[in-house]
């Protein structure tokens, strides 16, 4: 990887909403109450990020506990097909603002939700992003195993992509 970059406030934002905009499922990351971490994977919403992701979940989960016990969590992108890997840290809220469902609501949540929007043990999880941290590869897929190689015969002489941190 080339130099690591720190970047913040729009320019930042804009950096990891181009790395996630396309990664449908992230990995959503809690603090269990025996100090253990519990992953599991979430939709991400189709919406520009400004530093606040959003998902749906049901009232009774685990994860709602452990986000009422500890609002720190872990949200973990990866598109493996461009070599584009973020992992952002903030702090979770849990609501359930119909306004905000209804924004988020589509058909695919029918089948986690039969009884459609309106129903009682929706809540939504609001992740408010305090940094993330990002790599991402600088070329192609061909262009970048050929730097790879390269990189690993030269002892890491040749830049592969780039890594940074994003203070939100």
């Amino acid at each position: 990887m080339s130099d690591f970059k720190v970047l913040s406030g729009d320019e930042g934002r804009k950096k990891i909403g181009e790395l996630i905009k396309d990664v449908r499922i992230c990995m959503l990351t809690t603090a269990g109450p025996d100090g253990s971490f519990d992953s599991r994977p979430m939709a991400t919403q189709e919406t520009d990020f400004d530093g606040t992701v959003y998902f749906l979940t049901r009232q009774e989960s685990g994860k709602v506990q452990e986000m009422e016990d500890d609002t720190h969590v872990s949200l973990i992108y990866a598109d493996p097909s461009n070599h584009n890997y973020v992992t952002a840290k903030g702090r979770a809220q849990i609501s359930h603002d119909k306004a905000k469902i209804h924004e988020l609501w589509n058909p695919m949540f029918k089948a986690w939700f039969p009884d459609g929007e309106d129903d009682p043990s929706i809540a939504v999880i609001k992740v408010e992003v305090e940094e993330a941290n990002y790599w991402e590869a600088s070329s192609s897929k061909l262009v970048f195993g050929i730097k790879y190689l390269a990189r690993a015969i030269t002892g890491g002489g040749v830049d592969v992509g780039e890594q940074g941190k994003v203070l939100v």
